[in-house]
């Protein structure tokens, strides 16, 4: 992966962690500990790896686990979504929120570093060093 991949993989992380902690300060304040305080803790851990890969020069592991970190947040996403936390306001349900909304920004987003961590591991995979 190039310097100028590795600048847009930082660039989109950032993006998602910015929305990301917005939605989460609105998600219920029963919820504050638990999946909200686990869904930042798997995104704090996306971040961690992608330095650790950026800097390895063996990345099979990291990139193994990088990856399914990202598989990790995806779901934490998806299951607060089926809990309908997205609906929250100030810890509050709030009927005037666009949950699909929300929700389709921070997949998207997801969906983008995903894409781009797929490219990295193909493309190591395709230069025989996975």
């Amino acid at each position: 992966m190039g310097v100028h991949s590795e600048a847009i993989l930082n660039r989109k992380f950032m993006e998602m962690m910015k929305l990301l902690n917005i939605y989460l300060n609105h998600f219920p304040r029963f919820e504050k500990y638990a999946l909200s305080n686990n869904i930042r803790n798997t995104a704090y851990s996306i971040y961690d790896l992608i330095t650790e890969c950026q800097k390895r020069y063996y990345k099979k592991t990291s990139l193994t686990e990088l990856d399914v970190t990202h598989q990790k947040l995806r779901m934490q996403i998806y299951l607060a979504n089926e809990l309908d936390y997205f609906t929250f306001k100030d810890g509050k349900k709030d009927a005037r929120v666009d949950a699909a909304k929300r929700f389709l920004a921070i997949s998207n987003v997801i969906d983008e570093i995903g894409k781009i961590i797929g490219a990295w591991i193909n493309k190591l995979r395709g230069a025989g060093k996975i």
